[in-house]
């Protein structure tokens, strides 16, 4: 008898939970796993995200198989968060889908900028992944001035597309020592510059590409300044962790509508 008892007791009990839903494995906040992940949307809610990579070969995708670079890794990243995607910029590169850029070879942070003063304001990026200066310190152009040029830049960017986050990447390790010593100095300038604007509450994420997560020398390509396919797979992790950085933050907000500009760029 109490056998049968407590065979309908768990008859019940499985019953109640099937009126309720599956059960399923909790979180440690008492969630179910699969209600955590359904009410995952992307980030800033599942904005759509109208990405402008800029700066100069590295954002191209030079020294990559595919001449993706970091961005067909990022983006494939992002789409599986649950956003929508479209990439823009007037220097398509890669054999990704979605494969516009705004990355120009051998650019300074001063051409760069002359390109972005036409591109941000016809595109209306409201996310910027800039990586930008390399070319400066390659050919030591006016050190002591990069972070004035660069913060110029940046400037432009958020007067131009007043909606967009621009996640910052530091530059890259070089493998020669006098360039990666003029690295050094511009990453410092660049950390000084990225404290004001930030202090102006302008929507700004630093991430660092010298960190444990970003490319080593030994990822780089036999010219020293470019990653090949594993680092700029570390490059899209680093990106990665500044989108997600951004997103903490609430800085996400819908682009500027602008015609003829799709959701999904796919």
């Amino acid at each position: 008898m109490l056998a049968h008892k407590q065979l309908l007791c768990c008859v019940l009990a499985c019953a109640s939970q099937m009126a309720n839903g599956l059960a399923l494995p909790r979180t440690p906040n008492g969630n179910s796993t699969l209600s955590r992940d359904a009410r995952a949307k992307g980030f800033g809610d599942g904005v759509p995200l109208r990405i402008m990579p800029l700066g100069a070969s590295i954002t191209y995708g030079f020294g990559s198989s595919d001449k993706n670079g970091y961005r067909k890794d990022l983006r494939d990243k992002l789409e599986a968060n649950g956003n929508k995607v479209n990439m823009v910029g007037d220097n398509p590169s890669g054999s990704m889908k979605d494969n516009d850029t705004e990355g120009w070879k051998s650019y300074t942070v001063d051409q760069v900028h002359d390109k972005a003063d036409g591109s941000v304001p016809k595109y209306k990026p409201n996310v910027v992944l800039v990586n930008v200066g390399t070319n400066d310190c390659v050919q030591n152009k006016d050190m002591p001035n990069a972070g004035k040029r660069l913060q110029s830049l940046l400037e432009a960017l958020y007067t131009k597309s007043p909606k967009a986050t621009v996640i910052l990447s530091t530059l890259l390790v070089n493998k020669d020592p006098d360039v990666q010593t003029r690295v050094k100095d511009y990453n410092a300038q660049l950390k000084k510059v990225a404290d004001q604007l930030q202090a102006d509450k302008k929507r700004l994420v630093v991430v660092d590409m010298q960190s444990d997560m970003g490319p080593k020398l030994e990822d780089l390509n036999s010219d020293g300044t470019h990653p090949g396919d594993e680092g700029y797979r570390k490059m899209a992790d680093v990106f990665w962790e500044g989108l997600k950085e951004a997103d903490r933050r609430n800085y996400f907000v819908a682009a500027d509508k602008v015609d003829g500009l799709a959701d999904d760029g796919a």
